[in-house]
Formats: structure tokens, C-alpha cells, sequence
């Protein structure tokens, strides 16, 4: 936000200060305000003709658009906080209309009580500061007005050489005409440094107070502004003892200034103070999403601007299911190890990924049974084969050519095909035949041989494009064994591609980004669903009521949930990899396990047998409060 964007018309100069510039009547203001500007103009005039060297000082008409660096923030679908991302200053600007009166007081009152007089500089100070400092013979007190402290902090080293602090000045003095007070004032209030990372009023009020700056009582905006000249020393974070000496120097300096009467300076250094907690260095409340999100806005908007820009990020995540999928995998992990499925505790590893098949927002994504453990996100990064949790995408192709349906026969019997050198030979789960079957038969028992020849009729590209317009853009080729699932694919695309079956058809880009805005609201990024019907409804139905089958009475009864639920299982051959991917109308689901280091998985390893209960824990939980939906009958479509 920059200073420009919330210019006001007339200065609006805080209520007991304008009060006490009125009370010293007309002509004590007069003479003072006289004095003060005569005294500006001769030590101008000096400064400027010291400063002729400083040829090279910086333009500071570029404050008439400076927008400070602010912190980026990310929240759940519902508004609640998960994460603040910024680079070294941890920062929200507000205007000066939401910054409390009590502390434009105070800060004025400790820093510079004659900032809306001097233009610049004060001379006053100056002088008293020269003549201390003389007699002492070393830098006992400074004369820095806000302005000059502001032009240091925006424009300059901190080093305290006398040509510097000549440079300060005329930058000062510059930076007076050019901008109004109150603009002036708005600046320094977001750019002070409070210590602890904190910049700005609006991020330490909520540090120190967990509180808006707007609402800060005289009691906490005087301990604020006594923690100015030494932040990190006097903080109540570090000496609360100290931070209070310095709250009752401000109450008093405010009180001779007579801004406030003896009783409200007593009263505040009575009140108790609440204090919160340091807020720059906390971690994330989902790690998994929040890595996920920062990774896609750095590629969209780049690095700076989101460390720097002040984004409000709003994911599609919902915390509380977020909660639930981290509970059920970090769970379940446990129980899966204990029965001797995993390499070992720590190379075992499982994933979870919810999407939601109405706006295809994904609601909660879970990378690792322990992201401290690690960061890499399976969820998203790690690319598995799904064994056959693949076969849908297979079967919804055949039924899209008009050509098959549920109770279409097909032949479960041996077949080779010529493969390089030699021939590909399919195998069934177990290595038996089951003769003819229908493809609804050959899906809730996950009969392999089928699918292979479904494939082989219906033509592997047309599969492979069809996964591509479910969003899977994971690399495919079109060999033999590929509706068996020898491919590797992530759980998020599984979860995405699912979705669109559960929602018959209709698709909106899979996204963890619902909008995007900066800090003053302006839209950068709106995710909002755009669903279009990209599958045939019928196919989609049809395939709908076969793999409600493979839960019902199929591979996958460990999944069943008391109400209607489709999804497949999926265990590769090697048993490297186990899946279930499930859904109802309202939620799509994808559960995978596995060793990182690949190792075969446990003996008798399956996805009915280990994680289709994973699934359905968790779905139990995510659908506690969702009513029962049933899915839309093949008898509702016409057959293409």
C-alpha cells in the first residue's frame, strides 16, 4: 500500500496534540512556530551550503509511490491464518487511520513532539544536543527529528559520521516539501523497527498484544513507543522489567508535554499488560500445503514478490479436514509399520490427498506421515505406480466409444502380445482365469487380463487422452502393460482425476489457490470454478456403478462407509506400491503407501487390504456432517 493510496485532504493531526498546539494561544504558537521556522531556514541555508558536495544524494520523489516491503500471508479456505512468508522485515502496512491516536501520542511525544512545526530539522534540538554532547565530550544525545530518522532508515548506512548526518538533514528538508505530514507520519509508523523482525505498528501490536494497532490502549501504545530508540533491548519479550521503565519515561514525557493529565499517565503504568507472542519465526500450521503453495506463487508471481509484495493468499484447504488427514496418516503410519508392511519406520511413508469434485478445490494434502521427518511432498512430487487404480481410466474410455458397458462380456482367458524380442504375457492377481465375465465383474474383482485387452481394442492413445483431459500430466506411454497401471503418477493427480468421475463428468482446474490479492485488496489471481462437462455422462455413470461394486462386494469391502462410495484399488506387481482411490459425490480421496527407498513392501501387501481402511477412517471423519448423496444412474443419459 503505498502512502499516496490513502492521501487525506487536511491533516488530521492527533485530538490532544492539535489540542495542545491550539492551547498555547496565538501568539505563543505564533512566536514558537516563527522561531521555529526562522531557526529551520538559517540552518538550512548552512546545511545546504555544506551539502553542495552531495551531488549524488538520492531522489525522494520516489516516496511519492514507495510502497514498503510487506509480509504475505496465507489462510485456510475459511479465513484462518496457516502461515506469514516474508524476507528480512516482517511487515503489514495499514493506513494512518487505523493506527490508534494512543500511539501517534506517544511515538510523537518520546520521538519528535514538535513534528507538526519543524520542516525538517529542528533547530531547537540541535542545539541542545551540540552543547550536551560538547560538554560531554562523546554522542550523549541525538536531535533527530521523525523525519530525519526516516530518511536514515530508508536512504542511508547507519553509520554516525558528520557528513552523513549533513545528508540526513537535507533529505529531511526535502522530504518535507514534497510530502504531507501525515503521510510522513503514516511512513515512519510502518517502517519503525520494533524489534524481534517486527516492522510497522499494525505486525508489533500484533506481536506484542496480539491485537490490531487501531485498538492498542495508552498503556501498551506508550510501551511501544518506549522500545523505539533500543528495540531488541527493551523489549517485554526479553526485560519486561526494563520495557516498563521505558513506558513510564514516555507517560511522563507526555504529561510535561501535557497531551495527557497526571491521572491517565498513573493509570496506564497500572494496567496490566497482556502480552502475546513473537510472531515472525513461527512455522506453519499445515507445512505440506504451505510448501505447496509457496512453490506454485513463486512460479507465477516470482520470488520477491511474494516475500516482499504483501499477499492475501487464500487456500482451498480446509484446516480442520486438513487436521483430520494429517491425524489419519501420521495413525495409521503407525499401524502399518507395526504390522510389518514398511522397510522400516522411517523409509515407509504414506500420502493423502481430498479434492472436492464440485469446484475441484483440494481440501487437504498430506505429503509424509511427519513433515519434521521430511519435507519432500509425496503428494505432489513423488510420482508411483498406480497399479490397478488405473483401470478406470481404461474402462471409462471403452465405455465412451458407445461400444461397452457395465455388463459388456469379455474373456478372461491367457493371451501373449508380441513385445520387442519376445512376447508380453499378462497375469492375473494369483494366476488363475475366470473365462468370460462381464467388465463389471472383471472391475470389483480387478481382474488384469481385461483390461489388458480393453486396452488393446478401445487403442492406448485414446486412454493416454483421456488422462490428459482429467488433468494428468504426468509423462505416459502407450505400452501393453499401461491399464495395469505402468506408469507413475501422484496422488494429487489420482485425487483430481477421480473427482471428475464423482462429479459425472464436470471438471474446474484442480487448484490449492482459491484468490490471490495484495495487501489492499486488489485481485492478482482469482481461482474461482469454471466447471465444464468434459466426459460423457453416461460413461462416467456407468463407470460410477461399476466401482461402487468393487467396495461392495469387490476388492476394496475394507472401504465401505455406510453409505454409496465408489473407488479402485491398486498394488503393483511388485508390491512396491500399494493405492485406494475413492470417492462420493461431495469428496475424492486417494491413500498411497510405500518405502521411499522403493523396497518391496510387506508380504500379501495390498490396497484393499492396507489402505482402503486408511480411506475410509478418513472419510468417516471428513463426512461426518455431509448428508448422504447417491450417484446419478446410467439410466439418466443417453448411451453415445
Amino acid at each position: 500500500m503505498s502512502t499516496n493510496a490513502v492521501r487525506e485532504k487536511k491533516p488530521q493531526i492527533p485530538v490532544r496534540l492539535f489540542q495542545f498546539v491550539q492551547s498555547v494561544g496565538k501568539v505563543t504558537a505564533s512566536t514558537l512556530l516563527g522561531t521555529t521556522l526562522l531557526g529551520s531556514s538559517v540552518v538550512a541555508g548552512g546545511l545546504v551550503g555544506l551539502a553542495i558536495s552531495f551531488r549524488n544524494l538520492p531522489d525522494v520523489r520516489v516516496l511519492r509511490s514507495y510502497m514498503p516491503t510487506e509480509t504475505s500471508h496465507v489462510y485456510d479456505v475459511n479465513g484462518e491464518l496457516l502461515y506469514s512468508i516474508h524476507d528480512e522485515a516482517n511487515r503489514e502496512v495499514i493506513p494512518l487511520n487505523q493506527i490508534s491516536d494512543n500511539l501517534k501520542l506517544a511515538v510523537l511525544g518520546i520521538e519528535d513532539s514538535h513534528f507538526y512545526i519543524h520542516q525538517g530539522i529542528n533547530p531547537g534540538a540541535v542545539l541542545r544536543a551540540f552543547l550536551a554532547n560538547l560538554e560531554s565530550g562523546e554522542t550523549v544525545e541525538g536531535a533527530s527529528t521523525l523525519t530525519m530518522q526516516l530518511v536514515k532508515n530508508l536512504f542511508l548506512t547507519p553509520e554516525q559520521t558528520f557528513s552523513r548526518k549533513v545528508a540526513e538533514a537535507v533529505l529531511a528538508i526535502r522530504i518535507e516539501q514534497i510530502l504531507e505530514k501525515n503521510e510522513l507520519l503514516e511512513l515512519y509508523l510502518n517502517q519503525v523497527y520494533w524489534g524481534h523482525n517486527l516492522y510497522g505498528a499494525e505486525t508489533a501490536a500484533q506481536s506484542f498484544f496480539n491485537k490490531s494497532a487501531r485498538d492498542l490502549t495508552l498503556a501498551e501504545a506508550s510501551m511501544m513507543a518506549g522500545l523505539i530508540q533500543a528495540p531488541e533491548e527493551f523489549s517485554p519479550f526479553t526485560n519486561y522489567k526494563l520495557a516498563k521503565q521505558r513506558q513510564a519515561i514516555v507517560l511522563n514525557r507526555l504529561v510535561e508535554l501535557k497531551w495527557i493529565t497526571p491521572q491517565e499517565a498513573q493509570d496506564a503504568k497500572q494496567q496490566p499488560l497482556r502480552l502475546g507472542q513473537i510472531t515472525s519465526f513461527q512455522t506453519s500450521k499445515a507445512p505440506y500445503v504451505t510448501e505447496a503453495v509457496v512453490k506454485e506463487l513463486t512460479e507465477r508471481f516470482g520470488r520477491d514478490a511474494l516475500l516482499k509484495g504483501g499477499m492475501r493468499v487464500q487456500t482451498t484447504v480446509d484446516l480442520k479436514m486438513q487436521r483430520m488427514a494429517e491425524r489419519t496418516v501420521r495413525d495409521w503410519h503407525q499401524r502399518l509399520y507395526e504390522q510389518g508392511l514398511y522397510y522400516s519406520y522411517e523409509e515407509g511413508q504414506m500420502a493423502l490427498v481430498a479434492v472436492d469434485p464440485r469446484t475441484h478445490f483440494v481440501k487437504a494434502i498430506v505429503g509424509g506421515y511427519d513433515y519434521d521427518a521430511s519435507q519432500f511432498n509425496r503428494a505432489t512430487q513423488a510420482r508411483r505406480q498406480p497399479g490397478s487404480s488405473f483401470k478406470p481410466f481404461v474402462y471409462y474410455t471403452a465405455f465412451a466409444t458407445g461400444n461397452y458397458g457395465p455388463e459388456s462380456p469379455v474373456n478372461d482367458s491367457p493371451v501373449k502380445y508380441p513385445d520387442g524380442d519376445g512376447y508380453y504375457i499378462p497375469q492375473n492377481y494369483g494366476g488363475s482365469f475366470s473365462g468370460t465375465v462381464s467388465i463389471r465383474k472383471a472391475i470389483e474383482v480387478s481382474l488384469n487380463i481385461p483390461a489388458v485387452k480393453i486396452g488393446q481394442e478401445v487403442g492406448l492413445n485414446k486412454v493416454i487422452e483421456i488422462c490428459r483431459v482429467l488433468g494428468i500430466e504426468s509423462p505416459i506411454d502407450p505400452v501393453i502393460s499401461l491399464p495395469l497401471g505402468s506408469v507413475d503418477l501422484t496422488p494429487l493427480e489420482m485425487a483430481a482425476a477421480y473427482a471428475t468421475f464423482a462429479s459425472n463428468g464436470w471438471q474446474s482446474e484442480t487448484t490449492l489457490i482459491a484468490q490471490v490479492t495484495d495487501s489492499a485488496g486488489n485481485i492478482m489471481l482469482d481461482n474461482t470454478p469454471k466447471p465444464s462437462l468434459v466426459l460423457d455422462p453416461w460413461a462416467t455413470a456407468s463407470l460410477n456403478s461399476t466401482l461402487q461394486g468393487v467396495i461392495e462386494q469387490g476388492t476394496a469391502t475394507n472401504a465401505k462407509i455406510g453409505r454409496p462410495a465408489a473407488g479402485k484399488t491398486g498394488t503393483t506387481s511388485s508390491e512396491r506400491d500399494i493405492w485406494f482411490v475413492g470417492y462420493v459425490p461431495q469428496l475424492a480421496v486417494a491413500v498411497w503407501a510405500g518405502n521411499d527407498n522403493n523396497a518391496p513392501l510387506g508380504y500379501g501387501a495390498t490396497g484393499g487390504g492396507f489402505v482402503a481402511p486408511v480411506w475410509r477412517d478418513f472419510m468417516q471423519q471428513a463426512l461426518a456432517n455431509e448428508p448422504v448423496v447417491e450417484f446419478k444412474s446410467p439410466t439418466e443419459f443417453d448411451r453415445p
